[in-house]
Formats: C-alpha cells, sequence, structure tokens
C-alpha cells in the first residue's frame, strides 16, 4: 500500500496557531473599522443642515459584541439618546433619523434615505479585510 506523508512549514503553522489566538480580537477590530467607515458615509450622506446640527452628537457606534444566536461579531451604527433642536425643544435623535429615512405618509416629510446609503456591501468587505491583512501578516 502506498504512503505519503508531508509536514506543514513551520511559518504556517505558527501563523495558524496566532490566527487562533487572535481570532476574536480581530473580528472586534474589523467590526469596529467597518463601523467607523459607516459613520464617515453616514455623515456625507445626512442632509446639509444636520452637520451643524446637535444631532450629530447623537450619531454613535457601540462596542463589537458576540450574538448569542450564531456566535458572530457585530456592532451597531445608529443614533441614540436626545438633542436640542432649532426650536429650543429636546427630541429623541432616534426619532428624527427614522422620519428623515423613511418620510411620513400625513406630513411635508419625504423620505430621504441616507443610513441605507451609507451600507457599501463592496466597500466594508475592503476595510475590513485590511485588518484581516494586518494580523496575517504578523
Amino acid at each position: 500500500m502506498a504512503r505519503f506523508e508531508m509536514e506543514l512549514p513551520n511559518d504556517l503553522i505558527k501563523q495558524f496557531e496566532n490566527l487562533n489566538k487572535n481570532t476574536t480580537k480581530m473580528l472586534e477590530e474589523m467590526v469596529r473599522e467597518g463601523g467607523a467607515s459607516v459613520i464617515e458615509r453616514v455623515k456625507g450622506n445626512v442632509p446639509t443642515n444636520w452637520l451643524t446640527s446637535d444631532i450629530m452628537r447623537c450619531l454613535k457606534i457601540t462596542q463589537p459584541y458576540k450574538t448569542p444566536s450564531d456566535d458572530g461579531v457585530n456592532c451597531k451604527v445608529a443614533f441614540y439618546g436626545y438633542f436640542i433642536n432649532e426650536q429650543g425643544v429636546k427630541t429623541p435623535a432616534p426619532l428624527v433619523a427614522n422620519v428623515t429615512e423613511y418620510g411620513r405618509s400625513n406630513s411635508p416629510y419625504p423620505r430621504k434615505p441616507f443610513m441605507r446609503k451609507s451600507f457599501n456591501k463592496a466597500e466594508l468587505e475592503k476595510v475590513m479585510l485590511k485588518v484581516q491583512e494586518k494580523y496575517i501578516k504578523e
């Protein structure tokens, strides 16, 4: 009977061990960088009067977290909290963002999507792969 033996190069074995140790850290950094790129795109897509408004202080990214259903690593980019609007009234930022994104049927607020346009899958993958390559080269 024929027999075949092969050894993996030590460099490759070390690379696999390093990836095994740093997988969680790498995934969290990948998600954080992807979220940061989304925030930059959101800032470019929001209505122009928002750039000088207090609502932009409510745009935040959460810490990376593990989802219990599939053990994935995620983070959220969203508007959180309240801001003082032009009339001096404390207003929930998620409500204003939602009305701007989806509009309202019974008022003069047409939909102006800015969040959905900010999630470009190809760009997110590109940013995340840069972080992955950094960990592979270590």
